[in-house]
């Protein structure tokens, strides 16, 4: 085996941010699709005097289809960014989402369009799930493989910090939609959200465009002197166990995250929640996890990643029924208290968990590894828990069998989570 370099970075901050930044705005884009798809999309896109719960179904079924396109992005921006460099690849999949998330605020409603427009909603679904198939691990490798040794969990928090500060610019933005007039978010309003995010992709593209190259990536090259051939094809080679374990590590950072969200959203609707209360509940629920994120990550540095990533999946198999149980009381207060207290259990498990990741594959094909991992739980767990859980409810007419589900997906996260393999990047061990 050859002399490696140690990769370096002067600027792991300059890095995190611009994950930060790049992050917040894809998932800006994606949440203010889910969040119209739990709220307007089933009335707007789907045949007039459909049952309520069949458009809810039908609406999350254009949701779904984002997720499913993930695996593919992971692939296609995977392969590029394992060759020819992270940056390049995060400039085109900010480009993608941004167009995508545009062109949806200019669609017509069945109203006006019939079965075209449910069409276009799902090709520009498909766009977007292609574009942050592609975001995500890259951004993350670019905070992580920035960073030193003893910061790397921190660190790759701010990529994570993208979620809940896209989550909560989307919820809040609707719900300033919904109490300046209710009405107006049924009519023209929803566009609004997504219109706007045009302004935040040219922010996030002159930010993104100043940062340094990955200095793991670049120490690949230096001392191998080329990249894997077929990025997708040396990651199942080399590190097929270690990718089943990372889906299986993912199903509550992915999955339960949406049955937190979204389903609770249109569940919290049907029990007779105000979408007012929900729509507040939630962006006060995101900006606790924003603020969280760092706090539990810097822990995670401090007293073992894979420790406070368990802690926090035990949270949620403690807070897995009541959570649902507080929107049948009715009580503001109550659902605000554990919404919070809910999505801090799951910054113990979202936030840290990049570095966790990050450093399970070998640095030659990781882009792809990282980005199959995370998007292939994203289409399974991701894509279909809305479905489930509102055919569950629909069908048992019971919310037991959707907390059941939540806390199944967080054995397996534990379980898998144990065995996960770690590879130093000051090492840069690679394949063979």
């Amino acid at each position: 085996m050859s002399d490696r370099t140690a990769p370096t970075s002067s600027h792991p901050a300059r890095a995190a941010i611009a994950a930060f930044v790049g992050t917040t705005i894809e998932w800006f884009d994606f949440y203010v699709y889910a969040t119209a798809a739990s709220l307007v999309f089933g009335t707007l896109f789907f045949p007039p005097g459909t049952d309520p719960m069949i458009g809810l179904m039908a609406s999350f079924a254009t949701f779904s289809v984002g997720f499913f396109a993930r695996p593919l992005g992971g692939i296609v921006f995977g392969h590029f960014g394992d060759r020819l460099g992270r940056k390049s690849a995060l400039v085109i999949t900010l480009l993608m989402m941004g167009v995508a998330t545009f062109c949806v605020g200019l669609l017509p409603t069945y109203e006006q369009a019939g079965f075209i427009a449910p069409l276009l909603l799902v090709l520009l679904r498909f766009v977007q799930g292609i574009a942050v198939g592609g975001e995500w691990g890259g951004a993350v490798l670019m905070a992580v493989e920035h960073a030193p040794e003893n910061r790397k969990t921190f660190y790759g928090a701010f990529a994570q910090l993208g979620n809940p500060a896209g989550a909560l610019l989307a919820t809040g933005s609707f719900g300033l939609i919904a109490a300046w007039d209710a009405d107006l978010l049924y009519t023209w309003g929803w566009r609004l959200p997504f219109l706007a995010s045009v302004l935040l992709v040219l922010v996030g593209l002159l930010i993104r465009l100043k940062v340094e190259e990955s200095p793991v990536f670049e120490a690949v090259q230096e001392n191998d002197g080329r990249p894997a051939e077929l990025p997708l094809r040396e990651a199942v080679r080399t590190s097929w166990r270690p990718l089943l374990l990372g889906i299986g590590i993912l199903p509550v950072a992915v999955g339960g995250y949406y049955i937190v969200t979204t389903f609770l959203q249109a569940y919290g609707v049907e029990v007779g929640v105000s979408e007012q209360v929900i729509l507040n509940g939630l962006s006060l629920a995101a900006f606790v996890e924003l603020v969280a994120t760092l706090g539990v990550s810097w822990l995670g540095d401090r007293f073992g990643t894979v420790r406070v990533v368990t802690i926090g999946l035990v949270g949620v198999i403690v807070l897995a029924l009541p959570q649902f149980l507080v929107m049948e009381t009715g009580s503001t207060l109550l659902i605000f208290v554990m919404l919070c207290v809910m999505r801090l259990a799951m910054a113990a498990v979202y936030g840290p968990i990049a570095r966790v990741l990050a450093q399970m594959y070998p640095p030659r094909a990781r882009y792809t590894s990282i980005s199959i991992a995370y998007q292939v739980a994203g289409a399974v767990f991701g894509g279909l828990s809305p479905i489930v859980c509102t055919a569950l409810f629909a069908v048992t007419g019971s919310i037991l069998p959707v907390a059941g589900l939540l806390m199944a997906m967080a054995v397996v996260s534990i379980a898998c989570l144990a065995k996960a393999p770690r590879h130093q990047d000051d090492d840069l061990v690679t394949a063979a």
